[in-house]
């Protein structure tokens, strides 16, 4: 009896053991628990156990810190930074986009738009937006005159116009994002042109239309020569194919694959911080004017969790700048000087960044990086891969 139970112990496990080396199951679980369809590693299992280590420091606060830029002058303040695996894109306020290696953090290059007069305002080249597409080797990057620019990452002085902006026409692009086969700007100053949609492909025009930046026109005209006022708008596309946009007073979400139909349009009671407006995936956070920020699956608007932003020696105070961002997992948000983390599902407190950087205006994250930009202490980047 005992030779026939080892027998067959060892049969599941030869078998279990030729199961495991097959590429076809290691794709189809990292897909299942990370979502994930692209690998980095030379095999499937190497990604899944990545992904699983990457996740676990992430909780467990294991990250390595660099300090990639210092503080600058005003003119060169940070408005938009972008992550991918491999890079990381800084946009300012003088229309330049600095990217910069990943994970060695080394500046790589520094882009310019095509200089032209016809310029509306002091603020009118201040990027609104970064798009990085790694399998094409591409960065897109977009002004509030509403220009957007494209570089080919491999090729030395590629910087190209893709589309001419016109603010008379279109208002001031306050936000711009992109994502597979679309790119996005949301619009404000010009009533019922909110939203623009670009095949990235072809780089055309395919819709422009929408309201939900209407009452906000005159904040969009005053964002070219003012950018102290809070933001007016954000744009983030999650999966599959949906579109959100929000102000500080209403959201709405729209479907790309539909010639931009509107599927919801929610007014906030509470309000919402412009700047705590971030996606991945199909999941959306939003943090309101009392501090409680929620996360929510699109296109239903399914409520996953909720979670006070605001710490107990906060809560009598007022909401000040904040700053959220989230990946698959976590949501970072920055206030009061501090960097913190919480779990994107459950709604759980886990633990605050131990570097006190300072008030951060603009925070991103990945699944291995976070990076924030700081008025008083610049550019920093947290790694949490393998340590």
């Amino acid at each position: 009896m005992r030779l026939s139970i080892w027998g067959n112990y060892w049969q599941v496990c030869s078998t279990w053991r030729a199961a495991s080396r097959s590429e076809l199951l290691w794709q189809h679980l990292t897909h299942r628990v990370w979502t994930s369809r692209r690998r980095s590693p030379p095999s499937w299992r190497d990604e899944f156990v990545r992904l699983h280590r990457t996740a676990a420091n992430f909780r467990a606060r294991r990250y390595a810190y660099s300090h990639l830029l210092p503080s600058s002058p005003v003119a060169l303040s940070c408005r938009r930074l972008t992550l991918s695996d491999h890079h990381l894109a800084a946009g300012f306020l003088n229309g330049s986009v600095c990217l910069f290696d990943l994970p060695a953090g080394q500046l790589l290059a520094t882009y310019w738009p095509d200089p032209h007069i016809d310029r509306l305002g002091r603020f009118s080249r201040a990027i609104s937006g970064i798009v990085l597409a790694e399998p094409d080797e591409r960065l897109a990057f977009a002004s509030q005159d509403g220009d957007v620019h494209v570089v080919s990452l491999n090729v030395a002085g590629s910087v190209r116009r893709a589309h001419v902006g016109n603010l008379m026409e279109d208002g001031t692009l306050v936000d711009f994002t992109g994502k597979g086969r679309w790119w996005v700007g949301l619009f404000a100053g010009v009533p019922g042109r909110s939203w623009h949609v670009w095949d990235a492909a072809t780089e055309q025009l395919v819709y422009v239309g929408g309201t939900l930046t209407d009452p906000d026109a005159v904040l969009g005209w005053h964002m070219l020569i003012d950018l102290s006022s809070p933001a007016v708008g954000r744009v983030r596309i999650v999966e599959p194919g949906f579109v959100i946009g929000c102000t500080a007073s209403s959201m709405e979400i729209v479907d790309l694959n539909d010639a931009g139909a509107m599927l919801i349009r929610l007014e906030l009671p509470h309000g919402a911080v412009v700047d705590s407006v971030d996606a991945c995936e199909d999941r959306v956070i939003a943090v309101d004017s009392r501090g409680l920020a929620m996360v929510h699956r699109l296109p239903a608007l399914q409520e996953i969790c909720r979670f006070s932003t605001l710490r107990r020696a906060e809560e009598q105070h007022e909401l000040g700048e904040m700053s959220v961002c989230m990946n698959r997992d976590y949501a970072v948000v920055s206030s009061a000087d501090r960097v913190r983390v919480w779990d994107a599902t459950t709604g759980e407190y886990l633990y605050s960044f131990r570097e006190r950087i300072g008030e951060a205006l603009v925070v991103a994250a990945g699944e291995r990086y976070v990076a924030a930009w700081a008025t008083d202490t610049g550019l920093h980047l947290w790694d949490f891969g393998d340590m």
